[in-house]
């Protein structure tokens, strides 16, 4: 099956030109998309916070679309981290950033687990 026929007539990568072949980005079209990504990092991170823990972005290749993200703090003792990393972060960053092609992640595991553990208020508990 030829390639093209996968897409909808008239897509295209946006780092490929009409005929597949890869363009490099320019400054701005890079920082454009930087700027994209750290924003909405920021605003995943005060859900993660409210839990005791953060997100951090590791590093980004916004050309071939590769993001490193590391869940921190109480996130390293909490049993839903690999959930939160792919069920939220990895399909909040894919659907709002269509150059994504993989979230790579994973917990801060430098932080002992006992004060990791302590960090951590576990799931919202509404307060009257």
């Amino acid at each position: 099956m030829d390639p093209e026929e996968t897409q909808p007539q008239g897509a295209q990568d946006p780092a490929e030109d009409a005929d597949g072949v890869a363009v490099a980005l320019s400054e701005e079209e890079r920082a454009e998309r930087l700027a994209a990504l750290t924003a909405i990092i920021e605003l995943m991170r005060p859900s993660v916070q409210a839990d005791g823990g953060d997100l951090a972005l590791i590093s980004a290749d916004v050309e071939s679309g590769v993001v490193e993200v590391q869940l921190q703090g109480a996130c390293s003792s909490c049993a839903v981290s690999s959930s939160t990393l792919q069920g939220g972060v990895d399909r909040i960053l894919r659907q709002r950033l269509e150059w994504i092609t993989e979230v790579v992640g994973g917990v801060d595991d430098s932080v002992d687990p006992f004060v990791s553990e302590s960090m951590g208020r576990g799931g919202y508990v509404p307060s009257f």
